[in-house]
């Protein structure tokens, strides 16, 4: 068994559902510790958080520092008896490695720590500084004490990352086949709408929040957000779910509660959107209260990137594909470093099973995904 199959399914084996870690970042520490890495283990809440470094001049804010970004949590695994194997026990069967987190990202995340050993093996003086951030808060529904809380840490420490490689799964088909260079901005909102709940029979002494706010979601699901540009799409806005109503049919009820989302591109601001949002809804006489959560601004790197360049030609020379760069899909914990000016690339293994039962990944995608990583590595800091 190769170094990173035997890593993953180590990783596998830990039954790390989200927020826990069920012991993967010690025993990743332990392994950089020996290879010479300053190892920090961060501890938020319940979240533990691990941050590596290595370098000749190996302290806060002493560049130029090139990190991999990745998390050990994964999502439960629904009923065990829907897999053909058990989701926590690794599963090697027609050239794939079985199990929850193969793909989504303990495959990934084995992949960087053996590329990290083997760079600073080859290189032990190697200019600048590799580091690994894992957390095991990415998966959840908060994020507040993953990455979130460990950038607050590097501001208040004089950290700076310059380039990120995120390791989610990016590929469609083949390894190397797309890379994302940027994500959409995520911007929810629970809205409140307030009527006044009375019988069906006398609507004259009553306010039906689901007619009041009518008119307001037609006016907010037309409007053109933006164009979107070059490198994204128009700006979506999304109705997740609404609720009214006591459950009779003769009773107008009080009030409303709809849950909203943009899936924004860098052609508006989360700002912008709020106050416009507000705007519609004050324009239609609506009643309301509206909390707003930002999971995450949008990101870009911009086409002359040095990381983007470099990856690029990493999955064309080691892949033999000319990579897609994308900014579709959701979010990532990589919208938490793009703000400390940081260059970010996600690039990771096929993501066709993510989150489904038989979750797999391609063992000769597995083997040859620390290539990748360390030729990054040996572009940006030795060429």
């Amino acid at each position: 068994m190769s170094d990173v199959l035997d890593l993953a399914t180590d990783l596998i084996r830990r039954r790390s559902v989200t927020p826990q870690d069920a012991g993967c970042l010690p025993l990743i520490g332990e392994r950089l510790t020996r290879m010479g890495f300053r190892v920090e283990h961060l501890l938020y809440g319940e979240v533990l958080n691990l941050w590596a470094t290595h370098g000749a001049n190996n302290a806060p804010g002493q560049g130029p520092l090139l990190a991999f970004l990745g998390h050990t949590d994964v999502v439960p695994s629904g009923p065990e008896e829907s897999w053909n194997s058990p989701p926590f026990e690794p599963t090697i069967r027609d050239g794939h490695l079985y199990g929850r987190g193969a793909a989504d990202m303990k495959g990934s995340v084995a992949a960087m720590v053996v590329a990290l050993e083997r760079f600073v093996t080859a290189h032990p003086g190697h200019p600048g500084r590799v580091g690994l951030l894992l957390t095991s808060d990415e998966e959840g529904p908060t994020n507040l004490d993953g990455v979130r809380r460990v950038v607050e840490y590097f501001h208040q420490i004089g950290e700076c990352i310059n380039w990120c490689v995120v390791g989610e799964p990016s590929a469609k088909e083949r390894l190397g086949d797309l890379i994302r260079v940027g994500r959409r901005g995520s911007l929810s909102g629970t809205l409140a709408v307030h009527g006044v709940q009375g019988h069906v029979a006398y609507p004259e002494k009553a306010l039906n929040p689901i007619h009041a706010f009518a008119p307001a979601l037609t006016a907010l699901t037309t409007e053109k957000w933006d164009a979107g540009n070059a490198d994204f799409p128009p700006t979506s806005f999304q109705v997740s779910n609404i609720h009214s109503g006591t459950g009779a049919n003769n009773v107008i009820p009080g009030s409303l509660k709809a849950l909203i989302n943009f899936r924004y591109s860098t052609a508006s601001t989360a700002d912008a959107l709020r106050k416009r949002t507000e705007a519609i809804l004050a324009d239609n006489g609506v009643d309301y209260s509206l909390e707003w959560n930002l999971s995450g601004e949008a990101f870009l790197t911009p086409p002359g990137g040095h990381l983007r360049e470099v990856v690029v030609s990493v999955c064309r020379d080691l892949c033999g594909v000319e990579p897609e760069q994308s900014t579709g899909g959701g979010t990532s914990d990589g919208r938490f470093i793009a703000p400390m000016g940081a260059e970010v690339i996600e690039l990771g293994p096929v993501n066709a099973t993510i989150h489904k039962v038989d979750e797999c990944v391609a063992v000769k995608d597995l083997e040859r995904l620390p290539d990748l990583y360390q030729a990054i590595c040996e572009c940006m800091l030795l060429k």
